[in-house]
């Protein structure tokens, strides 16, 4: 059948098995808007009109991260193309497989200037895994199904498509292919077998080993064969801020998350093993502090299916290259070989008992003072009143590490940040992408007064189609995290960190239509955030929390995560 552009995008979708889509019209993408507004229903994709191209993308990677399955923005050419720009960086940083759709001049005014015209795959190559500019009609559907392998498949990433207006209005027969082969691109999936050996080996015989996940181990849905690995071996197991929920909080092996704002034990343990393995995470600065003083002594197993991460920031005795999951099954199996032999697994207990007395002498605590609502006090009502079963998401900053301390996640695919790039305003759109991938589960959106005000414009988003998302506002009138390091390490020097100006935001939320709810006092802190989770739609609730907490323990920029400090 003969289709013109806009209606073959749309058909591959359908093939690509997309069911919704996050975008912002513009000039060099109405054909494509014009074949949705026809089209949409029947082919069973739905379009959530965002209020800001970020917004877009971040939606998009907020439903990739709740799902697994590839995120779908499309924005117009641009300023709407690098409006996502931080969108698909922050995508990049963190492996999240999605696809952006940017309209473009048409292919003849390319290059002289026209009117929104930028040069989008220029201005994203750094960014992107891979981009395309389609210049033929012809080329657009094998494009569209290179571009979605491309993202899913190996180390996922955003992928993004460039498509001049004219294309879109070009008519040609469609076909969609089947399958895709790229001679140059075949990431390994399975890890070198006399690699496994060596590593399972060493994992047998460490004394002090730590297991170490990041967030590659919930790409490739590899945490039951993590969970295995752990139990089987008697590994205590660390999580990067991406891999939280890879292994279960509440397992008796969970030693919570490491790094920066990692636990006294977590840090203690990796600072003193003789072994760490590494699956799915890349040893990225807020992990290790001082390369020079992280793990001394101890040996790496670092399995990645990007050759490239592996001996980039630290050392490797033990690379094994290839997919996650497909590695954990095969070290499973190196494992129940080494074993039938008659191979012992050293003994952990007293490794076990001196982790345990660290964490006895600093567990993560906080002081109350009078009526003053702690923020910390706001997690763990949170955790209690969901019973952790939420899926949650969290802008950048001193809440995104409390909730990461303190929430305890148990299952992959439940917590949603921004954890390489940082982008404040992140976490109230990718609660939108999660409640839209799951609209019968409680999704919280847990921010900050400064990266809220980066994306608040999308109440109006959940207010037009009534998403359920609920925003946990947590307010203490600063960039907190800004301020807490202007005073630890700025001699209180809070420069350009005080929200001075801010607005009602329970009233700001009524104005877009949004039930909003406000606690100012520690003893309402619960009753409030009973009643907002249990309304239905879109509800924002606000804590009015004590203005200077900081968040323990912290490791010093470039300090060794031996220099904490506690408190």
């Amino acid at each position: 059948m003969k289709m013109r552009g806009a209606r073959i995008l749309l058909e591959a979708l359908r093939c690509e098995g997309v069911k919704h889509v996050f975008g912002y019209p513009g000039g060099a993408v109405l054909h494509i808007y014009d074949e949705i507004v026809q089209t949409s229903e029947e082919l069973g994709i739905t379009h959530y009109l965002v209020r800001h191209e970020q917004g877009s993308l971040f939606a998009a990677a907020g439903y990739s991260q709740a799902t697994g399955k590839t995120g779908v923005a499309l924005v117009t050419s641009g300023p709407g193309g690098t409006n996502a720009v931080t969108g698909i960086a922050n995508a990049f940083m963190d492996s999240i497989p999605i696809v952006v759709f940017t309209g473009q001049v048409p292919t003849h005014l390319i290059g002289n200037d026209a009117f929104q015209e930028a040069d989008l795959t220029g201005i994203t190559r750094s960014c992107t895994k891979h981009n395309y500019l389609v210049k033929k009609v012809e080329d657009l559907a094998p494009t569209i199904k290179e571009a979605f392998y491309v993202a899913s498949s190996g180390r996922p990433g955003p992928v993004l498509v460039d498509l001049p207006k004219d294309v879109t209005a070009q008519v040609c027969d469609f076909s969609y292919p089947e399958t895709i082969e790229l001679e140059s691109y075949k990431p390994q999936v399975y890890g070198n077998p006399k690699q496994v050996r060596r590593a399972v080996q060493a994992m047998i015989e460490a004394e002090r080993p730590v297991l170490y996940i990041g967030g590659g181990a919930i790409a490739a849905g590899a945490y039951d064969e993590v969970r295995q690995l752990a139990e089987r071996l008697d590994l205590p197991t660390t999580c990067t801020l991406m891999g939280l929920g890879g292994f279960p909080a509440n397992h008796p092996l969970s030693l919570g998350m490491l790094g920066m704002h990692g636990g006294y034990w977590t840090n203690m343990a990796v600072n003193n093993c003789d072994l760490l393995i590494s699956i799915g995470a890349r040893f990225d600065d807020r992990v290790t502090g001082k390369l020079s003083d992280f793990a001394v002594g101890a040996k790496f197993i670092h399995v990645d299916i990007d050759p490239s991460c592996i001996g980039k920031n630290v050392r490797c005795d033990f690379p094994v290259i290839g997919d996650a999951k497909t590695v954990g099954r095969q070290m499973l199996q190196e494992l129940d070989a080494q074993l039938s032999d008659g191979v012992k697994i050293a003994p952990r207990d007293a490794w076990h008992e001196q982790i345990a007395e660290w964490r006895r002498q600093h567990p993560f605590s906080f002081k109350e003072d009078g009526d003053i609502i702690k923020p910390q006090q706001v997690i763990h009502e949170l955790r209690r009143i969901t019973g952790g079963k939420a899926y949650v998401s969290a802008d950048v900053g001193q809440h995104q590490m409390w909730t990461a301390q303190l929430y305890g996640f148990d299952q992959p695919r439940q917590w949603l940040n921004s954890g390489g790039l940082g982008a404040m305003g992140y976490g109230f759109p990718a609660a939108i992408g999660a409640a839209v991938a799951h609209p019968d589960e409680l999704c919280v959106a847990v921010v900050g007064d400064g990266g809220f005000q980066m994306s608040l414009n999308e109440l109006a988003t959940v207010r037009q189609y009534n998403i359920p998302v609920k925003i946990l506002l947590i307010n203490n009138g600063y960039l907190g995290m800004v301020r807490q390091w202007q005073e630890q390490f700025y001699e209180h020097r809070y420069s350009h960190s005080d929200m001075e100006v801010a607005p009602d935001f329970v009233r700001l939320a009524e104005a877009y239509g949004v039930t909003a709810l406000r606690a100012t006092r520690k003893d309402e802190v619960a009753h409030t955030l009973e009643k907002g989770l249990n309304l239905p739609g879109p509800v924002l609730i606000e804590m009015k929390v004590a203005r200077e907490e900081n968040v323990f323990p912290i490791v010093p920029a470039g300090a060794a995560l031996k220099d904490m400090i506690l408190a």
